[in-house]
């Protein structure tokens, strides 16, 4: 197996596509709200906990099933979903929502 062909599989790109969409709700929000602190929790951004706490179970099951089939592969796309789950967690941290 291929990192390409792990990546066709659906718990392969699914986090990688739920971290996608967290970012564009993130430069969505920024870019129609801005940057200033709202006084409660908005609808997206429980929507966002809900995106990044929602991989997390089928990260496990993509690191269950396709670590012992192909470790070396699997590994690099487990890398590549965590990267995505960085990326759209950095803005939100670094700007304090």
């Amino acid at each position: 197996m291929s990192v390409v062909q792990l990546l066709t599989r659906p718990s392969g790109f699914l986090p990688i596509a739920m971290s996608a969409a967290a970012l564009g709700m993130v430069v969505w929000y920024v870019s129609i709200w801005g940057t200033t602190p709202q006084p409660d929790e908005s609808g997206q951004a429980r929507l966002w906990q809900l995106l990044m706490a929602a991989q997390l179970p089928v990260i496990g099951y993509f690191a269950l099933t396709w670590l012992p089939r192909a470790p070396r592969h699997g590994m690099m796309v487990l890398a590549l979903q965590s990267a995505a789950a960085l990326v759209a967690a950095a803005p939100v941290l670094v700007l304090g929502f």
